[in-house]
């Protein structure tokens, strides 16, 4: 057995790739480590698809440039940066960033070399954590390092350096339950840490050739489970008086494009806002990520200092009650993000975009064959659609984006699958709920990507939300708080209350000489008092127009409207 001595940058690289093997594997059994009930603690997804953003960084380095560290290690620290998923990808992102910019720099010994770039990475963890909490995956970068340290300093080789960061990793892992409640609680270590440790594991495969660990057959409960039901008097109120954060109903994530020194003001704005919150980045760029109750506060914060943008709202609330009874964990194509609705092998399949439960309910009634949960402000991503086209049973599927900042990510998926993959440029659920009417799942994804197509011309699609700050539009200025109504031309409608905004824009948007149908969503915030007043007032201005209603469950829209 040949034992490297000092790792050079192609097996940094091979190192990565294996670690990304190594998540992706272990990927269901890290998810089973969640303990709070909302769909960003699928850590293993996260942290699977933070390192498969970075293996897909290293596709850009130059063939002539695969020895260059710098090259690696760039690579390694943009791919993370931008492709990080979830608190746990976003915290993996900067242990990977303190690793990549050590290794870049001299040092005595390999083995010093090494126990810097843990230290730095642990270091890089704790900065990026508003509230830092031990018994996490902090805790095990932070005794990992500290055992490296210890055994480079008395002279150990690499290759004893990093198995004393695996020992050291590991015992804390085993003691994470004793430092966090909640992980005893749930009767697991947790799982951010446990994930983390694989890197340790695909570095020393790389030095010494030993065998990657395999995932356990089953989900090993580390300790007894206390009875779910509360303590008398007990709430979900700590004695601070502080939510916890499993309380909190929304993931906020964006980019934000800011000068370096105003992001010690944007941290904290969000902490008097919520909590779970990481905030990584540097050279202006940051990629940021709460828990929260307000979303329009968390968005504002960043406005107030620079420009966020790729913005992903996910209601964990809503995901949590149908992601439990819809998707089957023990599948194979089993992902929190993906609802599969027809198993049954068929010409054509079709895979569409959205949230709410009866946005999900309707498309699965005209024939979808699988929904991912995503849509405005939460876009997935190409790797996201094409796991969810590989978990269709048809050789030819549509991709049905229902949104217009997706449609450029699906058609990327086509040249990664062998399936015949054709996006239906639908922007918005009501495009999607027309065009397929006129699916066909006996016919080609050609054939039925002109018929498609052709449905949604005759659609006139708009939306009704909250503006999260100032602005100025062609209907009038918009105050942050207002409802505005959004048509194909942008803003159309601005009131201070949802009913106006929606009649505001559905007066825009139909022509009596064309239209004879108005279809209208109802979002999860919409009562049935306000769906009422715009009934009432089509029935009274259109009497000629038929009116469909729906119970979408969309989060953030009130209500989408369609109109043929």
């Amino acid at each position: 057995m040949v034992v490297v001595q000092g790792l050079e940058a192609g097996q940094i690289r091979a190192s990565i790739e294996a670690f990304r093997d190594l998540l992706v594997s272990h990927r269901e059994v890290i998810n089973g480590l969640n303990v709070y009930p909302v769909p960003d603690g699928d850590t293993g997804t996260n942290m699977s698809l933070t390192l498969e953003a970075v293996c897909v960084e290293f596709t850009s380095i130059a063939d002539n440039a695969s020895d260059d560290l710098a090259a690696v290690c760039t690579a390694i620290s943009h791919g993370s940066l931008m492709g990080a998923r979830g608190n746990s990808g976003v915290i993996m992102s900067q242990i990977l960033r303190g690793l990549a910019d050590t290794l870049q720099l001299p040092a005595s010994s390999e083995s010093r070399r090494w126990a810097t770039a843990l230290s730095v990475a642990g270091e890089a963890a704790y900065g990026a954590v508003q509230r830092p909490v031990e018994g996490t995956i902090l805790t095990v970068i932070r005794e990992s390092a500290e055992g490296a340290t210890a055994a480079a300093e008395s002279g150990a080789s690499l290759v004893e350096t990093l198995e004393a960061a695996h020992r050291q990793g590991h015992d804390a892992l085993a003691r994470t339950p004793d430092m966090l409640a909640v992980l005893k609680d749930a009767g697991v270590v947790d799982a951010g840490g446990t994930g983390m440790l694989l890197l340790l594991d695909a570095l020393l495969h790389i030095i010494d050739g030993r065998a990657l660990p395999e995932p356990p057959a089953e989900f090993i409960q580390v300790s007894t489970v206390p009875d779910k039901a509360s303590p008398a008097g007990s709430s979900a109120v700590g004695e601070t008086g502080e939510k916890n954060i499993a309380d909190l109903r929304y993931e906020v994530m964006f980019f934000l494009d800011c000068v370096d020194h105003k992001i010690d003001e944007f941290r904290s704005a969000w902490a008097d806002i919520g909590d779970s919150i990481v905030v990584v980045g540097g050279d202006g760029i940051w990629n940021c990520h709460i828990h929260t109750d307000e979303i329009g506060a968390s968005i504002e914060a960043g406005i107030a200092v620079g420009r966020p943008h790729k913005i992903r709202v996910t209601d964990l609330l809503e995901e949590l009650e149908h992601l439990e009874t819809l998707v089957d964990p023990d599948a194979p194509t089993a992902n929190p993000d993906i609802v599969v609705h027809i198993n049954e092998k068929t010409t054509c399949g079709v895979v569409t975009v959205g949230v709410g439960e009866g946005v999900r309910a309707i498309f699965e009634s005209l024939g979808s064959t699988a929904m991912v949960l995503g849509g405005q402000t939460m876009n997935p991503s190409t790797e996201l659609l094409l796991h969810a086209v590989n978990s269709v049973a048809a050789d030819d599927v549509l991709l049905l984006p229902n949104n217009k900042n997706i449609i450029a990510v699906a058609q990327q998926v086509d040249a990664n699958t062998d399936k015949t993959v054709r996006v239906v440029p639908t922007r918005s659920i009501t495009e999607g709920f027309a065009s397929l009417l006129e699916f066909d799942p006996q016919s080609s994804a050609d054939s039925n990507l002109e018929a498609m197509t052709a449905a949604i011309e005759h659609v006139v699609a708009g939306e009704v939300t909250v503006a999260v700050r100032d602005a100025n539009s062609d209907a009038g200025l918009v105050r942050s708080g207002d409802f505005i109504g959004i048509g194909p031309s942008g803003i159309q409608a601005v009131a201070g209350d949802v009913v106006a905004a929606t009649t505001e824009l559905l007066d825009a948007l139909i022509d009596q000489t064309e239209h004879e149908i108005v279809t209208l969503i109802c979002g999860a915030e919409a009562t049935e008092a306000e769906t009422a007043l715009i009934l009432a007032w089509l029935d009274d201005r259109y009497v000629d127009v038929e009116v469909e209603v729906h119970a979408g469950g969309q989060p953030l829209y009130p209500y989408y409207v369609g109109i043929e």
